[in-house]
């Protein structure tokens, strides 16, 4: 089993004489792979949202997410490049808890005001259940969300919040985000805004190219399938869903991300949308529940799926496929699903 990075071990290769630092993907779409990126770029990446955000030297950064990872790396980055007072506790999914903080509780509550942190949708949705981690939640006065979507209940808690909250757009290639959303306010908005020195494009398969110098050598393109406007002079996109998430169901291209959201409200266990082979329309939606009553999900999905939409088959899992960094495990859910057919 690889051992976990530390704070020391990434310390001390960020210290070391080296140009670059080893990071791995998510593996959100299969197996997590490693790479290395410039020291130079993650400092650029770094100080763009330092600046963004207007972060000062003696402000605090919390460190609750772990290092192997571009979004814990680029947490110490920033603390580093704008001398900000890092607060690292162990990666959980309850970040604020009294246990996690340990001594620092006092330091917490008496720098709330200038606290920066980065968290993924289920440390904000778990700190959010308990009462004194909600009320930290909230004095956090820039608090960015990455690593997985945000439902539209999640997103309707944070819209009261007194301080910044943002939803970050990016990937490992783009050393962490590249744009952000806002949550709450009168800014709240689904489109992405870029940062000023990033450009975005749409390609002949509706996907998002992105245009990052300083953070990633020529023109990136994701598989994230997007929507562009323009804004105030301002090019700002909408993430649609993934390319590979498609299912081709008779000519019907079917959104896997959109099917799951239609479905949010009325299952309370946790499920997935993945595919499957069909000898008569080549590829069906199957939905992977954790969920015993297959037949109650099934009249659910009748109700609130359109036709073309409603899963061809339904199987119970004793636990749906997730990533390390609580992404959907979307290559490990359609192999499960393909052994139950």
């Amino acid at each position: 089993m690889k051992e976990k990075m530390t704070l020391t071990g990434f310390l001390a290769e960020w210290n070391n004489d080296g140009k670059t630092v080893l990071v791995h993907t998510s593996g959100s779409t299969g197996k997590p792979k490693p790479m290395y990126v410039e020291k130079s770029r993650m400092l650029n990446s770094a100080k763009i949202t330092c600046d963004f955000l207007n972060l000062r030297p003696g402000d605090s950064a919390l460190l609750c997410m772990p290092l192997d990872y571009i979004a814990g790396k680029m947490v110490v980055v920033r603390s580093i490049e704008r001398q900000l007072h890092l607060i690292s506790v162990k990666p959980s999914g309850h970040p604020l808890s009294d246990l996690s903080l340990g001594d620092q509780v006092a330091y917490f509550q008496a720098n709330a005001n200038r606290l920066f942190a980065a968290m993924v949708p289920m440390q904000v949705y778990n700190s959010l259940q308990v009462d004194v981690e909600a009320e930290r939640l909230r004095s956090i006065h820039n608090l960015i969300i990455g690593g997985g979507a945000i439902d539209d209940k999640l997103a309707l808690q944070l819209k009261d919040f007194p301080h910044a909250v943002w939803s970050t757009y990016g990937m490992t290639e783009t050393l962490s985000h590249i744009a952000l959303r806002r949550l709450n306010g009168s800014e709240t908005s689904e489109w992405y805004r870029p940062f000023d020195s990033v450009k975005v494009s749409i390609n002949e398969e509706g996907c998002l190219v992105i245009d990052a110098p300083l953070v990633h050598e020529g023109k990136l393109v994701t598989n994230d399938r997007a929507e562009l406007r323009e804004r105030d002079g301002k090019i700002e996109f909408k993430i649609l869903g993934r390319k590979d998430n498609v299912i081709d169901s008779g000519g019907i291209k079917i959104q896997i991300e959109e099917v799951e959201k239609k479905l949010k409200p009325f299952l309370s266990s946790p499920y997935m949308i993945t595919k499957g082979p069909d000898e008569k329309f080549g590829e069906t939606v199957i939905l992977l529940t954790e969920q015993n009553n297959i037949a109650e999900v099934s009249e659910i999905c009748m109700k609130a799926l359109p036709k073309y939409w409603q899963p061809h088959y339904i199987f119970h899992v004793d636990k749906i496929p997730m990533t390390e960094t609580s992404k959907p495990a979307r290559a490990q859910a359609q192999k499960l699903a393909l052994s139950l057919l």
